[in-house]
C-alpha cells in the first residue's frame, strides 16, 4: 500500500517530532552526510565536461525523485511512521511560518554570520555539525529572503508557467533552454542576478547559506522543498496525459550533448532506475 507524503504546514506535533528524531538519527549513524556527499558529486554543470544527471538536465526530476526516496528509506528504517513532508512555498511564504519553527527546522540565521541558533539543527544543540560541505563552516546556516538584497518565493502564477508547458523538456537539454516543463521548474533564466532565478532554484536562493551550492543537502529544508519539486511533475502528468520524460533516444555522435544527458531507457546514475522507471511510482507513496 502506497504511503503518503503530507503538506509539513499539516503535520502534528507528534508527527514533527518523529520526523526530527528520525532525521537526527540518520545523522547520527553517518548516513546523512553520505547524502551531502552524493549530491556534491553529481552537481555537474553546463559548462563541466561528462554526464549531467542531476542538475541542467533532463534527469533533474527522475534524479532527485529517487535521491529523495533513498532518503526517505533510511528515515523509514527509523521510524516506519515517518515520511517525508512537502513545503508548499506558494503559500507558506515568510520566515516565520512553516516549516521555520523550534519544533521542525529551526529559524533563520543570526545576522553577522548567518549561523542558526534556533531548533534541533541548530549548531549549538551539538546533534548537526557539518561534515561534508563546499567550506570548512561547521554550522548550519540560512539568510532566509536575503536580507541584504531581498527577494521572494516564487507564486503560484510562476509555478503556473512551468505547469502549463506540454512538453517535459526540449533540445539542447541543458539550462539555456526557454521552453520544456523541466527547466521552467528547475528555474535556470536568461540574464543575471535574481530575475533569472526562478522556481526551484528561486527557493534555494532564498533560504541562502547551505543552500546555495552542491552542498544543499546539509539543510533538511532541501528534503520538503524537492518532495514539493516532486509534486509538481505529478501534477504536470496528470494535467498532461501521455506526455513522456524527454529526450526517449540518446543524442547521437557527434551532438554538442552526446554522453552528457540520460535518456528514458538508459541507466542514471549512481542507480540501475532509468528516468522512464522512475515516471510512476504511485504503488510506493502519494500525496496529500
Amino acid at each position: 500500500m502506497a504511503y503518503v507524503r503530507k503538506d509539513v504546514s499539516r503535520l502534528t506535533a507528534g508527527e514533527r517530532k518523529r520526523l526530527v528524531d528520525a532525521f537526527l538519527e540518520v545523522k547520527r549513524r553517518g548516513e546523512y552526510d553520505e547524502f551531502v556527499r552524493m549530491h556534491i558529486d553529481h552537481y555537474t554543470a553546463d559548462g563541466e565536461r561528462g554526464l549531467r544527471t542531476a542538475h541542467m538536465a533532463p534527469s533533474f526530476l527522475p534524479w532527485h525523485r529517487r535521491f529523495l526516496l533513498e532518503m526517505e528509506r533510511a528515515l523509514r528504517r527509523v521510524d516506519a511512521s515517518v515520511t517525508v513532508p512537502y513545503w508548499d512555498w506558494t503559500k507558506d511564504r515568510t520566515a516565520s511560518s512553516v516549516p521555520w519553527t523550534r519544533d521542525l527546522l529551526g529559524g533563520n540565521g543570526r545576522a553577522r554570520d548567518q549561523q542558526v541558533t534556533t531548533g534541533p539543527f541548530a549548531y549549538a544543540a551539538g546533534h548537526w555539525t557539518i561534515k561534508e560541505g563546499v567550506t570548512d563552516g561547521e554550522f548550519l546556516a540560512r539568510d532566509l529572503g536575503r536580507a541584504r538584497d531581498p527577494i521572494a518565493l516564487p507564486t503560484r502564477t510562476q509555478l503556473a508557467r512551468a505547469l502549463d508547458d506540454p512538453a517535459y523538456d526540449v533540445a539542447p537539454w541543458d539550462s539555456t533552454v526557454a521552453r520544456g516543463f523541466r527547466n521552467r521548474l528547475e528555474g535556470w533564466g536568461a540574464g543575471s542576478g535574481s530575475a533569472s532565478w526562478r522556481n526551484h532554484n528561486r527557493v534555494h536562493r532564498w533560504v541562502g547559506g547551505a543552500m546555495l551550492g552542491g552542498a544543499s543537502v546539509n539543510d533538511p529544508v532541501f528534503w520538503f522543498h524537492h518532495a514539493f519539486v516532486d509534486l509538481q511533475w505529478e501534477r504536470w502528468r496528470a494535467r498532461h496525459r501521455g506526455a513522456r520524460y524527454l529526450p526517449a533516444a540518446a543524442p547521437r555522435r557527434g551532438d554538442p550533448q552526446y554522453g552528457r544527458v540520460v535518456a528514458r531507457g538508459q541507466k542514471l546514475p549512481p542507480w540501475n532506475d532509468t528516468p522512464g522507471s522512475l515516471e510512476d511510482l504511485s504503488g510506493v507513496y502519494r500525496y496529500a
